[in-house]
């Protein structure tokens, strides 16, 4: 029986996942525009250790970065690609504080998205989905169409039939 065993292994041992996470998770905050392709699996794994990440550098705190620091471990001193020309100053820690983390201030979660993608993944056939952060203002959700309004139905009410002659 395999009761009170959540989570996916991913044919892997614990240490080996927890730095696949790191990896993930420090590819997803490197990325420029802020999605990476992985396979669907990993990217339902990855996705609640980005969220907690996030929401530590929502807080803004010493604790909160002590904490991302732990969690990320030693991916949280590699360098992060950004726009401006001062690359090598700027590590995964400083992107997801000073950039991802106001993004984010007034949200309460749900900081990511996962689109599955048809293409399969070369060698094993995989599926392979997008991991994605939202951008600043941006639902998760799309708003449906508004439907038409509801008119009432009349009732019907039942006429009487009309008699029929007698037949002969």
């Amino acid at each position: 029986m395999r009761h009170r065993k959540a989570g996916r292994t991913l044919s892997r041992t614990a240490s080996h996942r927890l730095a696949l996470m790191r990896n993930l998770t420090s590819a997803l905050i490197r990325a420029k525009d802020g999605r990476i392709i992985t396979t669907v699996e990993k990217a339902k794994e990855a996705r609640p250790f980005v969220e907690k990440l996030i929401t530590l550098a929502r807080q803004g705190t010493l604790q909160a970065r002590r904490l991302a620091k732990a969690r990320l471990g030693p991916c949280a001193h590699a360098p992060a690609r950004a726009d401006d020309e001062d690359t090598e100053s700027r590590t995964i820690l400083t992107k997801l504080f000073e950039d991802i983390g106001p993004r984010f201030h007034d949200r309460p979660g749900g900081y990511t998205r996962i689109i599955k993608r048809h293409e399969r993944r070369l060698g094993d056939a995989g599926k392979t989905a997008f991991l994605e952060l939202l951008k600043e203002g941006e639902t998760k959700v799309r708003a449906r169409a508004p439907s038409l309004p509801t008119t009432p139905v009349p009732k019907v009410t039942e006429t009487p039939e009309p008699e029929k002659p007698p037949s002969k």
